[in-house]
């Protein structure tokens, strides 16, 4: 069975869908959770994280294996599907949440959003088998609830990270670029060249690899870099900094910040590599420019996150777990995305 087209605010983009095994079915008005003394249905917890499964079935499944959804592939000690389930909860938690405080942000469905909305959920229907339906658990009014949800979601998103203080200094945005050669201590399972580019040691005692290694940084520090590791058959990578980067090393951030522009370091050991860096800028303007859009975008996520949790301090959120306990990954799905569209209903009104 063949389903011609999944609307675009769904999950990502047109797709065709296909069931490939199972046929489960759930209670669909039965209780899946509530929030505020208010009954959320099974029928649209069960169709939000279906409809997860079926944008991620195969490309997990094209990696893990067929068991994928039944396995705990991360050692978390619960299965994928019942992470899914897990985080699916927390979304409907998040989406009511922000509901009840839509009017404090001036948010709101228009008449000509809400006629939007019930279109794209017959377009849906329409579009799709019974039995691909069946196993999505979708019908037109738990596909339309599910879509004003998603769209009152992503608006009262953008209108929280919109009233947050993203000022960021010169001093923390700033961003430097070094270049670098590293070589590890020990040999990888096929003694080979790691992906990243670091260098692995060839057959010989621990002693041996230091003494070569001091001979590189020396001739490192007296001709170049790039001389140097020609010398040695050595890879000189490239990569950037800031002043509080916990993706380095300590030591090698140490030397770094040490150094003047053009400068070579010294031999640079760390517990599992030996490192030699030198300073290409202390402030490469590209580089910066993307650390201050990261920045800013984290200081937006911290306070969305901040008013969110704020507002679930209001409100009570009760799963019920012997009813969500029944809603379960039976089938697979296939599917084609026929658009890279995605999010929630577009605004249909101009601002």
């Amino acid at each position: 069975m063949r389903a011609k087209k999944i609307a675009a605010l769904l999950v990502g983009g047109a797709m065709a869908l296909s069931v490939l095994a199972g046929c489960g079915e759930v209670n669909k008005d039965a209780e899946a959770a509530v929030f505020d003394g208010t009954k959320v249905s099974m029928g649209l917890a069960n169709f939000a994280v279906r409809l997860y499964q079926a944008e991620y079935d195969e490309y997990y499944r094209s990696i893990f294996g067929e068991e994928v959804w039944s396995s705990d592939f991360f050692g978390s000690g619960t299965t994928m599907e019942q992470d899914a389930k897990n985080n699916m909860m927390d979304t409907l938690e998040e989406m009511h949440v922000l509901k009840a405080h839509m009017e404090e942000y001036g948010v709101s469905l228009t008449d000509a959003d809400k006629e939007a909305i019930a279109g794209a959920a017959s377009d849906f229907i329409a579009g799709n088998e019974a039995d691909a339906l069946n196993a999505l658990g979708a019908e037109q009014a738990v596909v339309e609830e599910y879509l004003t949800l998603e769209t009152i979601r992503s608006r009262m998103q953008d209108a929280i990270r919109a009233g947050a203080d993203v000022n960021v200094s010169d001093e923390e945005a700033n961003t430097g670029a070094y270049s670098y050669v590293t070589v590890s201590k020990t040999e990888d399972e096929a003694g080979e060249d790691g992906m990243d580019g670091t260098e692995q040691p060839s057959e010989g005692a621990p002693e041996e690899l230091s003494e070569t290694v001091k001979g590189f940084a020396a001739e490192a520090k007296e001709g170049g870099l790039e001389s140097a590791a020609e010398s040695y058959a050595y890879t000189v990578l490239t990569g950037t900094f800031t002043a509080e980067d916990d993706s380095l090393d300590e030591e090698v951030l140490a030397a770094l910040k040490e150094l003047e522009e053009g400068g070579v370091s010294e031999l640079i050991e760390t517990d599992d590599s030996y490192y030699v860096v030198r300073l290409d800028a202390k402030t490469d303007a590209e580089a910066t420019e993307e650390t201050r859009k990261s920045l800013m975008e984290e200081r937006r996520d911290v306070h969305y996150n901040e008013v969110l949790d704020g507002w679930k301090e209001g409100h009570t959120w009760k799963v019920n777990e012997k009813n969500w306990a029944k809603a379960g990954f039976d089938n697979f799905f296939t599917t084609t995305i026929e658009s890279t569209e995605t999010g929630p209903l577009e605004d249909t009104t101009e601002s």
